[in-house]
């Protein structure tokens, strides 16, 4: 069925504004990039100032917290192997 339609099928793109919206999603992306470099440097400045000032270095922190856990799970071990010492209460 024929309704009058010649030669040419499907969409007809106009290759300027194609060039156009392109130009414009490229710009539009390196300004995302230079945000992102931008905001990251920032906040590697901020937190590299940030660990300075602070009182105990994260990796002796880590170290710190990494032992107190050992003595932990030895004393759990230590209390669950050797039981209660003490005498239960009489109940009168």
């Amino acid at each position: 069925m024929n309704n009058g339609a010649t030669g040419k099928s499907g969409p007809q793109f106009s290759s300027a504004q194609l060039i156009t919206s392109a130009a414009l999603v490229g710009a539009g992306t390196f300004v995302i990039f230079a945000g992102l470099a931008v905001g990251g440097s920032h906040l590697a400045v901020a937190t590299r100032r940030w660990i300075k000032e602070m009182d105990v270095p994260p990796s002796e922190l880590a170290k710190i917290k990494y032992a107190q856990a050992r003595a932990a799970v030895a004393a759990g071990s230590t209390a669950w192997q050797n039981g209660t010492q003490a005498k239960p209460a009489s109940v009168s």
